[in-house]
């Protein structure tokens, strides 16, 4: 019988996804997409609500209980009833659906009108030339990542379970129960909780001191889950890393740099420097824009090709240029914004939000470290140093009920909200790849988009993580049993669990970022003087 606070606990959970997604989507949209996107603002919104659910079914599992033998029906005490293995396996399917299926689709219909709007082709063109387009490239990425997976689980799908052998005493030698029958057939339910006699006898065991294999072909659903997981690790070790590192410092630093009023002498200088950084900015998109169409004059509209060297060399630097150009729009906007906050906007301005990013600032330092401390005395060393976490979420448990699951969600989410932060924060210093910052009435739905994917990809390898990391406190959790035994002794995957490569990767890359960003903790721009002499002198 399935436990009616949890149900309602999930009720009320997805009604609040749903609520805060749906928040999220309209805050914080550009007002170009306000009629318009409707395909991928729905993707968007359920993939939100999709990567919150996820994380917050470890809680969920924790507080069920399922994988507790006297669950099976001789003591169901603190059992909640729920099937969990069905919601993890609905999730496992979900998860790839979203990231290969649904948000590549709505990229691709969301922007092909910007490739006919680039044309001329835009005005009057039908919806359907839209999802034709988007099919066409869609067609693609299933082919690739069908094979992939389809290759991977037919070759991979192996896991070796090691076991240990234990030879008992018989029967006769343990206590006696009379059991009475209720029925023809026999259940769990008759059996009764294991006594100190029981105790005694299991005592009396000998035990194999050599470990044995089991070799099992995982469920397609688990392998799957496995192979995102490993998938989203790569990202979510380089991204999460970066962001617990940065997270507390921006929100911070968003303190310390809070609007002040200015004086005169302050607001000419200011005015006048940023007056300067928008006509250098404004000059360099022009020299963009006819760079470009030379290019594309001289190549007849096509590009050079790949094996053109001097051809690639041009795009890649014309890349870095674009990348440079937008962070730099970035950061002056940001500029212009706290200068209006300064200047016209001072009297409206809620002083409390700069104390509410302090407070938030000082949360995400003591989550931060304390995830580093779990990772170091926990999950590193062969036998764990302690328990940490595991410890005070089950002491917390015992005075608060539930307490503890609570905890387990708010440090998962957290990792998640460190991921985003990371992707942010490497895009804005390297250039590597095209940033997609969430900013309110200012974002556009491909970086709704992006966001949400990498989210999505990263939800599982936080998942698995956590698990991981409160493996004490959710030893009796449906994923536990397929983390830490299905998935860490899967063919080739299996390696990079049993070693820890990723949790030392995680680690590494927080560490040497938290020097990074002491000795460079503010975002600078690339000057637009800088980019106009390297434009006019190609």
């Amino acid at each position: 019988m399935a436990d009616v606070f949890l149900i309602c606990v999930i009720v009320i959970a997805f009604f609040i996804l749903l609520v805060v997604g749906l928040y999220f989507l309209v805050k914080y949209q550009h007002p170009d997409d306000k009629n318009d996107a409707y395909i991928p603002k729905l993707v968007v919104w359920l993939g939100f609500v999709l990567a919150g659910a996820t994380v917050f079914l470890l809680p969920l599992d924790v507080a069920n209980n399922e994988g507790y033998a006297g669950c099976a029906g001789f003591d169901t005490a603190f059992c909640g009833g729920l099937n969990m293995n069905l919601f993890w396996t609905i999730f496992y399917w979900l998860i790839p659906v979203w990231v290969f299926f649904l948000i590549p689709m709505s990229t691709f219909y969301y922007e092909a009108d910007d490739g006919m709007l680039m044309v001329g082709t835009s005005i009057g063109a039908k919806p359907n030339s839209r999802i034709m387009e988007a099919i066409k490239y869609e067609m693609f990425v299933v082919v690739i990542f069908g094979l992939i997976f389809t290759m991977t689980y037919l070759f991979l799908n192996e896991t070796a379970i090691p076991v240990r052998e234990v030879a008992g005493v018989n029967f006769s030698a343990g206590p006696t129960y009379t059991i009475s029958p209720t029925g023809t057939s026999f259940t769990a339910s008759l059996l009764a909780p294991m006594s100190t006699q029981d105790a005694e006898v299991l005592a009396t065991n000998t035990v194999n001191p050599v470990l044995g294999t089991i070799n099992l072909s995982v469920d397609p659903s688990v392998f799957y889950a496995g192979l995102m997981a490993w998938m989203g690790w790569f990202v979510f070790a380089i991204f999460g890393g970066i962001g617990m590192a940065a997270m507390p410092l921006d929100l911070i630093l968003a303190f310390t740099d809070r609007p002040r009023h200015m004086d005169a002498v302050e607001f000419a200088e200011a005015q006048v420097a940023l007056r300067d950084r928008v006509n250098e900015l404004v000059n360099v998109g022009e020299l963009l824009k006819i760079e470009r169409d030379e290019k594309a004059q001289q190549n007849g509209g096509k590009g050079g090709g790949f094996f053109n060297r001097e051809a690639r060399k041009d795009a890649a630097e014309l890349k870095k240029t674009m990348l440079q150009f937008k962070q730099a729009v970035y950061l002056l906007e940001e500029d212009a914004e706290a200068f209006a906050n300064c200047t016209a906007n001072y009297k409206s301005y809620n002083p409390l939000i700069p104390y509410c990013y302090l407070l938030g600032g000082f949360c995400a330092f003591a989550i931060s470290i304390l995830w580093m401390v779990q990772i170091i005395l926990y999950m590193l060393p062969p036998t764990p140093v302690i328990p940490f976490l595991n410890t005070y979420f089950s002491w917390f448990d015992q005075w608060f009920p539930l307490f503890g699951v609570l905890s387990v969600a708010i440090f998962s989410f957290y990792l998640l909200i460190c991921a985003v932060k990371g992707c942010f924060k490497f895009g804005l210093r390297f250039l590597f790849f095209q940033i997609h910052p969430m900013k309110l009435n200012k974002t556009y739905m491909s970086s709704f988009l992006f966001n949400v994917a990498l989210i999505l990809l990263c939800a599982l390898p936080v998942v698995q993580f956590s698990v991981t990391a409160f493996q004490d406190y959710a030893r009796y959790t449906t994923v536990n049993q397929v983390v830490n035994v299905q998935l860490k002794y899967l063919k080739f995957f299996g390696w990079f669990w049993q070693v820890k490569f990723f949790e030392y990767a995680l680690l590494a890359i927080t560490l040497l970022t938290c020097v990074y960003l002491g000795c460079k903790p503010r975002d600078v721009s690339n000057d637009g003087i800088v980019i106009l002499d390297r434009l006019r002198s190609r």
